[in-house]
């Protein structure tokens, strides 16, 4: 009893010469005398007092909040942990009015954000388990036996009323913290950087709470005056692995500022995208476009730092697969849904295409990114000519000599690959100019030119057009007329020379006159003595996707399509 009158002793000469009106002793006392308010007495005098007590508190967390980081506000008031702790254990107290959100704001307040001592990291341990109580249901009802004749005397049953307390503290921290958003330029009624830190980690193991979620979203979006992260990575962490799990679900703004501000979630996001992806068999580009879309990564990459970012772990992921076509089709797949969140984007607020490909040539861009279906038909050919012109023109710059160079070249071209699939598409029914489609198609599967392996290709590839060429018209084929072909494919040892065939070989089979009655046969004998299995069944599912998008005259073309991808489903 004596440490605790001399410790009251320096409580009241602390407060005598800063704010004589907070009268500590007396509600410490108080605060003692009432314990948790279990007898008729008890709670009879906590409420004849609790207009005073949260005029009080109130006035503690104004004097608190202007002190110079938690150990002044400690050594000012030495009980005040004491005094807090009784009161938020108290149901009466934080039962009434608003003297939950200021209890919370002042243990905010003792919060060491960067905590120096073991004491310090003791005392911030005290006072998570503190504000986790407050919000948290769970541990209130462990106490039901303590508070249930407070409650029902209220008329509700324990869920209601913690459910109503927790939604009445959320409003009262959202509107408080928006409040200051709006007021930020008020330096004397701005909420200091380390209380914000502090609200975000007491929120961490409450994130899944529903009742938390605007909470949550306000604290997202909340950007104070300070040039650094004011939310903890605990926080920043623990929301993105619940958005990832589904856990929680936030408004895309939300979502968007917590990658914008936190680099390490926007990239496990996007990971864990890729990994969803790969676990799923690839049936459809429909389902693949559902995935990738409900995601919010393609609308999120509106904003270019996040395009660029995502943009980098699709390209090392596919130097890491080796270029496998599921990586390819996947990102090709998101830059189409990014483009369509882009182009339906606020336009006041737009950025400009450089903004996301600032490195690149403009106007091999902006000839890129046009969708096909922008265009007619008729006018396909045109621009996969200008496409090819201008890409040739690069590449053959004395210029771009290093392979890094030449490799983010090719990158930007296999992201736009659906003018690829059209240009191999024209080459075949329209009456074009071959060579710069054939340059395009050979540049993308061999573009090192190394002992003039893409001349050779070029070489290869002609031969093969002029061959199918010459039966395209053809009603009646066997395998045999395309034995030439054919074994092109399965002869060579250039991987590049028997992709670009295969994609040539598959294309005359579906387009044909004569193509779909050996369309099967051609295609499983080809995929089984060569590894082209997997380019044949994604070049199938990217067709299908952009005819259900198009829509494609020829019905016998898309039943054979369908056919063929039933039959690789089962195989690939």
């Amino acid at each position: 009893m004596a440490r605790r009158g001399a410790a009251g002793a320096d409580c009241r000469m602390a407060q005598d010469t800063t704010v004589p009106k907070l009268n500590f002793e007396y509600w410490l006392d108080k605060a003692i005398e009432w314990g948790q308010a279990t007898t008729l007495e008890s709670q009879k005098d906590v409420c004849l007092h609790l207009p005073q007590l949260q005029e009080f508190l109130r006035q503690l967390y104004e004097t608190i909040k202007h002190l110079q980081g938690p150990t002044v506000a400690i050594q000012q008031f030495p009980l005040i942990g004491q005094l807090l702790g009784r009161l938020c254990w108290n149901p009466f107290v934080i039962g009434y009015d608003e003297s939950q959100k200021t209890l919370m704001w002042c243990l905010c307040c003792l919060y060491s954000s960067e905590p120096q001592n073991a004491v310090e990291l003791k005392a911030n341990s005290w006072i998570r388990s503190l504000l986790c109580h407050l919000l948290s249901s769970s541990k209130w009802e462990s106490n039901e036996a303590e508070t249930s004749t407070f409650i029902s005397a209220l008329g509700y049953t324990s869920a209601d009323y913690y459910c109503h307390l927790v939604k009445n503290m959320v409003v009262s921290l959202v509107t408080e913290l928006r409040e200051n958003q709006c007021n930020g330029l008020n330096i004397q009624e701005s909420i200091s950087a380390s209380r914000v830190n502090a609200i975000s980690i007491f929120c961490v193991p409450l994130i899944t709470l529903p009742d938390l979620t605007p909470l949550l979203e306000t604290l997202l979006l909340y950007h104070g005056g300070s040039s650094k992260e004011i939310l903890s990575s605990e926080f920043l962490e623990a929301v993105n692995e619940a958005f990832l799990k589904k856990k929680i679900s936030l408004p895309e703004s939300a979502v968007f500022s917590l990658w914008l501000r936190h680099l390490p979630s926007l990239e496990k996001a996007t990971l864990h995208l890729l990994d969803q992806l790969f676990s799923i068999q690839l049936n459809s580009l429909e389902e693949v476009a559902r995935v990738i879309k409900d995601s919010l990564l393609p609308q999120a990459a509106s904003h270019p730092a996040i395009f660029r970012i995502v943009n980098e772990i699709f390209k090392n992921a596919l130097v890491e697969t080796d270029g496998t076509p599921e990586v390819i089709t996947i990102i090709q797949v998101f830059i189409q849904l990014f483009l369509q969140a882009y182009q339906n984007g606020n336009k006041q607020y737009k950025f400009p295409l450089k903004a996301y490909f600032p490195y690149h040539h403009q106007p091999l861009v902006r000839s890129l990114v046009r969708h096909p279906f922008e265009l007619p038909t008729t006018y396909w050919s045109q621009h996969v000519k200008r496409i090819s012109d201008i890409l040739k023109a690069i590449v053959e710059d004395t210029n771009v000599s290093s392979l890094t160079d030449l490799f983010e070249i090719w990158f930007l071209v296999a992201c736009f690959g659906e003018w690829l699939d059209i240009a191999a598409e024209q080459l075949l029914k329209a009456a074009v100019e071959p060579d710069p489609v054939l340059w395009l198609l050979a540049f993308y599967y061999c573009p090192k030119n190394e002992n003039q392996q893409r001349t050779q290709t070029m070489v290869e590839a002609q031969a093969v057009y002029n061959h199918l060429m010459t039966l395209f018209s053809c009603r009646d084929l066997s395998l045999k007329d395309l034995e030439a072909a054919v074994h092109r494919v399965t002869g060579v040892e250039q991987c590049c020379n028997q992709q670009l065939t295969t994609h040539l070989l598959t294309n005359f089979l579906l387009f044909s006159s004569g193509g779909h009655k050996i369309a099967q046969e051609c295609i499983y004998h080809i995929t089984e003595i060569t590894d082209t299995s997997k380019e044949v069944y994604n070049l199938l599912i990217r067709t299908a996707y952009r005819f259900n998008h198009s829509g494609e005259e020829n019905q016998r073309t898309v039943k054979l399509m369908n056919e063929l991808l039933q039959k690789f489903t089962l195989k690939v």
